[in-house]
């Protein structure tokens, strides 16, 4: 049996490539047919159909009764470990936000659409806010889903709002698609997003993305609005960036040393 070539970096070009299907098919919204992974990925029929058959023997990929292929369900357990263990790797500089700012400090990621909370340090407060760690909510109604949002290609957001629709969470919540397309745009020329009770009454959130985190992650302070007050956010927001940013240095080290 001949060996197999290496890749690009030394990895092992078949593994190569078949993870880069499974990004092409994430980044597809999940489901695409062997021709459009052909144009994706630049590669060859016969080797998309090789590569594609290991995949579903396996149950990274399942082919549906259209004939086109999409993520499979054992990618769950992968992906909402690595979730939690990235969750736990940020917790100390949550801690160190929590220790600066006062109020409870907030790492999600976006996962199917939906904002999953992966890590949380609540304040000291007793008066606090408690957003458990493995909640889902839609993204259009939180600051953290905003945040992402906001660095995402205007078309995904777009079509991702059309595939969960933008319920109300309370009477601050956007949903009209082109309203939140300007608070997206003042989002990312600002650098943070405020919930205003958009999520929940009586509470404000300020969200930071996390710059070059392989999914996207953003990092937020929430509180009652009452001790969230504007004076506060100018204070808080500069914090929550300099974790943000932290924590995807941290992510930029950690992808050079493996």
């Amino acid at each position: 049996m001949p060996a197999e070539k290496n890749g690009r970096d030394g990895g092992v070009q078949s593994l190569q490539r078949a993870f880069e299907l499974l990004e092409h098919l994430a980044d597809t919204g999940g489901e695409a047919s062997l021709s459009e992974l052909a144009t994706l990925s630049g590669l060859p029929m016969p080797t998309i159909h090789r590569l594609i058959r290991t995949l579903v023997d396996l149950g990274y990929v399942r082919q549906n009764t259209n004939r086109r292929y999409a993520l499979g369900a054992r990618l769950i357990r992968l992906g909402e470990n690595a979730s939690m263990q990235f969750g736990a790797w940020a917790r100390p500089l949550l801690a160190e936000l929590v220790e600066e700012v006062g109020e409870t400090a907030n790492l999600a990621v976006l996962e199917r659409d939906e904002v999953v909370y992966v890590s949380q340090v609540p304040s000291k407060h007793s008066m606090r806010m408690f957003t458990e760690v493995g909640r889902r909510l839609l993204p259009h109604g939180t600051g953290v889903g905003k945040a992402m949002l906001a660095h995402l290609p205007e078309p995904d957001v777009r079509a991702l709002l059309s595939r969960t629709g933008m319920p109300a969470y309370t009477e601050h919540t956007f949903t009209d698609p082109d309203a939140l397309a300007v608070e997206l745009s003042r989002i990312a020329s600002q650098g943070y997003a405020l919930d205003e009770a958009e999520q929940e009454l009586g509470v404000r959130c300020v969200a930071v993305a996390v710059p070059g985190a392989p999914v996207p992650a953003a990092v937020s302070v929430s509180g009652p609005s009452g001790r969230l007050t504007a004076e506060a956010v100018a204070h808080i927001a500069p914090a929550v960036q300099r974790v943000a940013d932290a924590l995807g240095a941290s992510l930029s080290q950690s992808a050079v040393t493996v």
